[in-house]
């Protein structure tokens, strides 16, 4: 089935770093896209809740590998029960509501060359 959001994800593990007032996480991304991610967590998220969100993204430049840091602001749109991981039973999907240019371009780099053509 062809793919059908306007940012298409794609299945990649990259470490993330979530903060809320009262719950900082460091859990990994399932699948990324440069509008948003999916990801595993330990306790349930409200919808629209709002977190400060750092991203670790490896792209290579210059003929060599870099990691690339983002911070940006996440809302949570979508949270449910996974009941297959005890360590973290819910799944979340966030929309990266004020991503810089910049850092769209990075997530874009690492992307696109995992997209099907």
């Amino acid at each position: 089935m062809k793919e059908k959001r306007q940012s298409p994800r794609v299945e990649k593990i990259l470490p993330i770093k979530l903060s809320i007032s009262d719950f900082d996480v460091l859990t990994e991304t399932n699948n990324i896209s440069t509008s948003g991610a999916y990801f595993p967590v330990s306790r349930p998220l409200e919808l629209m809740t709002k977190l400060n969100v750092v991203l670790l993204i490896p792209i290579k430049k210059n003929k060599s590998k870099i990691i690339e840091k983002i911070n940006c602001t996440g809302i949570i749109v979508r949270c449910e029960i996974a009941t297959e991981n005890e360590q973290h039973p819910y799944r979340a999907a966030m929309y990266f509501s004020d991503l810089s240019d910049r850092s769209r371009k990075i997530l874009r780099i690492f992307v696109n060359p995992f997209l099907k053509a």
